[in-house]
């Protein structure tokens, strides 16, 4: 009891380690007297250069610039729900009025706003109130349409699009013109708040639309031209404007914004903002407290570090958008073919499990009355032959590929194949090659040949490539196929959903082939050293930042560490499984609540919401992105891995039982791996994403290590061969005891009521230890053995 205890200390330590001090917060931008936003639906980075846009390009040359991603409360965010999600600062849809139907080939609708000028001044919008009320009570973010325009005295609103993000609550707009006026510097000087409708940039054709980006340059350079003093002027491309989601243009140009990169706490990544950060922005710039419980995204700042010459540094963000576009598509039909591949690499092994244990070639007569009798009887029929060693082999190789397919593809956008004609293709073939090179590695080194040589290699370099990547910033996984996309909005660095899976699969498994190979007692502390390291990895909020994923995998690793030695998971082993799992819990929710609002991760969100009473629509949101995540094929992935297990490794033929009865600490990682793959989805709101990653690397490794389990199902121990000299001890015949033994049955050891000149019967030697890998490879003769042999040298290992 004394080494779960210390085990339980040991996961405090590492739980007040993982987080360390949060940084002191930047420096401030300088406040001004008026923000003006001025948007434009649909403008990327593309759209932008020195001849067709100057304007935008000398403003961007001065001020900050950055990737905006659009995600709203639906896909894609149409213009009217990105200028929504504006003027509530958080997740939000226009959903009032009737929508014409789209055009061909477009995702948005048109939708006619009303908007009415009762006085000739400002403007009222009468369906207001029935988008406030659908997103208040339809949709799980909690939005509420017109936040930004309540938090300050007057809003003005040029546009359409402006007097939808402009109009408060009850819709109410204080000041609007349908267009900007020619002389609009007494206008914009009215209110501290200003939202400009500049136009939009929705044409498919190149040429039509640098037309429209030109247009939209013009009224900026118009707009800029009446700017106040002391103003800050922000341009954002607030929306999509087909079914082609993409990154977007954000430019900030005022005092305290000049040549840098934009960014927030709510992406924790240079150059890259959120729509639902605009709103933040505006009211922090002027000075303004942030009302309460309203706003989802976190206020921008300028960062240092962008390269000095605009050409080198709008390659950038340009560059960002074509690989989160491709991502998008290539994700889909990778994990596809993948789960495919699986499913059929599933319904293969099948058949090898069943047949592993037969024998290769057929002892029964072919010809003459004994081969006639073979084909006609179905009683004399022979069993049926095991499957060739070569197919076996090639299956053995297909699985250890398998595993590796998504550390491939993650290492495959090391290479930017997203910038050529053909992305699909070259990203193709670089997974392929790197997993050919990995799979070869693999195969042809000695360890192949053991047991657990395969898995052991497999989940090292699984485990390896994802840390590399957390530890030089994740670069690899952000709009990477195998990571996470920046146009969902949900996460800009850090462990990703398939990242998790894949680190989780790979550290447990590490640590319990390093734990099968030391003895008994010390294995918990191998499980507990390394799983505590990943846990160290996953949740520091400067690597992994994923203190859901960190929990998930601390109950893997309590879970793994008491079954490690062998035996059931007992009430005892769970309950200090269960203490160590939330010492770990308290330590990462005291130290995320420690930090600042902003800087909080999704663990410190979530307690806060429940501190404040909107703990609710935390769990509708997990809830409803868990559902929403049902669809992806990760969910495929899971199902068939679970079907696989469950179906056929775990039956008496299938192999897995005897693996876990030989390698027990093989059984605690996996038990570890299945905990913290329910864990990870669960809290994290990603439904089957985590299990299905987890499943990809696990499920084939666990085939394999069966397979090899079953191939030597059928050795025998061979018994020493004694000296020639050496005489062997034999039984003696049933009879009463001599005086010695009945002396020492009755409580006297020491043999006091023996007569002299009474023969002892010799003491057997001491058993040889022996490792796990020679238990191994003696198979089921080892119980056989100790029947039949009057010495057994290896039960005293059997147990270890």
């Amino acid at each position: 009891m004394r080494r779960w205890a210390v085990f339980t200390l040991v996961a405090g330590l590492l739980a007040a380690m993982g987080g360390p001090a949060s940084a002191a917060p930047a420096t401030p931008a300088p406040t001004v007297d008026y923000v003006i936003i001025a948007g434009i639906p649909g403008l990327r980075w593309e759209d932008v250069n020195a001849q067709d846009t100057p304007t935008l390009w000398s403003m961007a040359e001065r001020g900050s610039i950055a990737s905006l991603s659009v995600q709203s409360a639906d896909q894609p965010t149409c213009p009217l729900d990105g200028w929504t999600t504006l003027g509530a600062g958080n997740r939000a849809l226009w959903s009032a009025g009737p929508a014409s139907p789209p055009s061909p080939g477009v995702a948005c609708p048109d939708v006619t706003v009303d908007v009415e000028r009762p006085d000739g001044i400002g403007a009222f919008l009468p369906e207001q109130r029935n988008v406030v009320r659908h997103n208040q009570e339809q949709l799980p973010y909690g939005a509420v349409p017109g936040a930004l325009a309540e938090s300050v005295r007057c809003t003005v609103a040029v546009g359409t699009g402006a007097a939808v993000a402009a109009a408060r609550p009850f819709g109410r707009v204080d000041r609007y013109e349908p267009e900007l006026p020619p002389d609009a510097t007494e206008l914009l000087d009215d209110c501290v708040l200003a939202m400009v409708d500049s136009g939009t940039v929705a044409a498919a054709d190149p040429a039509a639309r640098q037309a429209q980006a030109r247009d939209a340059d013009a009224r900026l350079a118009r707009l800029l031209a009446a700017r106040p003093p002391d103003s800050l002027v922000i341009v954002a491309g607030l929306s999509d404007t087909d079914d082609s989601r993409r990154l977007h243009v954000v430019v900030a140009d005022g005092p305290g914004w000049e040549r840098g990169w934009l960014t927030s706490a709510s992406t924790g990544r240079d150059g890259y903002l959120q729509l639902v950060d605009l709103a933040p922005t505006a009211l922090t710039a002027t000075g303004r407290a942030l009302p309460e419980n309203v706003f989802a995204g976190q206020p921008a700042r300028s960062v240092p570090g962008r390269p000095e010459k605009l050409d080198a540094a709008v390659t950038q963000p340009a560059d960002a958008d074509r690989e989160a576009g491709a991502q998008r598509r290539i994700a889909t039909w990778f994990f596809g073919l993948l789960a495919a591949a699986q499913f059929v690499l599933a319904v293969a092994v099948v058949p090898l499990l069943r047949r592993a244990r037969m024998p290769v070639e057929s002892a029964s007569p072919r010809f003459g009355f004994h081969g006639w009798v073979r084909r006609t009887s179905k009683a004399a029929r022979p069993r049926p032959l095991a499957v060739p060693r070569p197919v076996v082999n090639v299956i053995e190789v297909l699985l250890v590929a398998a595993a590796l397919a998504i550390p491939a593809a993650l290492v495959a956008d090391a290479v930017p194949w997203w910038r050529t004609d053909q992305p699909g293709l070259l990203f193709g073939a670089v997974t392929l090659a790197l997993l050919a090179a990995g799979t070869a590695a693999v195969r042809f080194t000695p360890a192949y040949r053991q047991t657990l040589g395969p898995l052991a290699m497999v989940a090292a370099i699984a485990a390896v490539v994802v840390a590399a990547d957390v530890l030089t910033g994740a670069r690899l996984q952000l709009n990477g196929v195998a990571g996470y996309s920046a146009l969902t909005g949900g996460r800009y660095a850090g462990l990703g959903r398939v990242g998790l899976g894949v680190f989780v699969a790979g550290t447990l498994l590490v640590a319990g082939c390093l734990a099968q190979r030391v003895r008994r007692t010390w294995r918990p502390y191998v499980v507990g050293g390394v799983g505590g390291a990943g846990v160290l990895l996953a949740g520091s909020p400067y690597l992994g930042a994923d203190a859901v994923g960190a929990i998930a995998l601390t109950a893997g690793v309590g879970i793994a560490a008491v079954i490690s030695t062998g035996g059931w998971l007992t009430f005892s082993r769970l309950g200090w499984a269960t203490i160590a799992g939330l010492v770990v819990t308290a330590g990462f929710a005291v130290l995320d609540l420690s930090r600042p609002d902003a800087e909080r991760d999704r663990l410190g969100r979530f307690l806060g919401a429940l501190g404040d009473g909107t703990g609710g629509r935390a769990v509708q949101r997990a809830a409803a992105s868990s559902v929403g995540s049902l669809d992806s094929p990760l969910t495929v992935l899971a199902v068939v891995g679970a079907v696989l297990v469950w179906f056929a490794l775990l039956r008496p033929w299938g192999g897995l039982k005897r693996l876990f009865g030989i390698y027990p600490a093989i059984r605690a990682a996996m038990a570890g791996i299945a905990t913290a793959a329910v864990i990870g989805g669960v809290l994290g709101g990603s439904g089957l994403d985590v299990a299905g990653a987890v499943a990809a690397l696990t499920v084939p490794m666990a085939a394999l290590a069966s397979l090899r389990v079953l191939d030597h199902a059928l050795d025998r121990t061979q018994p020493p061969v004694a000296p020639p000299d050496a005489e062997i001890p034999r039984p003696a015949a049933p009879g009463p005891l001599p005086d010695a033994r009945r002396s020492e049955a009755a409580g006297d050891p020491s043999g006091a009521g023996a007569e002299d000149g009474d023969e002892r019967r010799p003491e057997a030697a001491p058993a040889p230890e022996t490792s796990s890998d020679q238990r191994h490879e003696q198979g089921g003769g080892v119980r056989l053995a100790a029947k039949v042999l009057p010495w057994n040298p290896v039960d005293g290992a059997i147990n270890t």
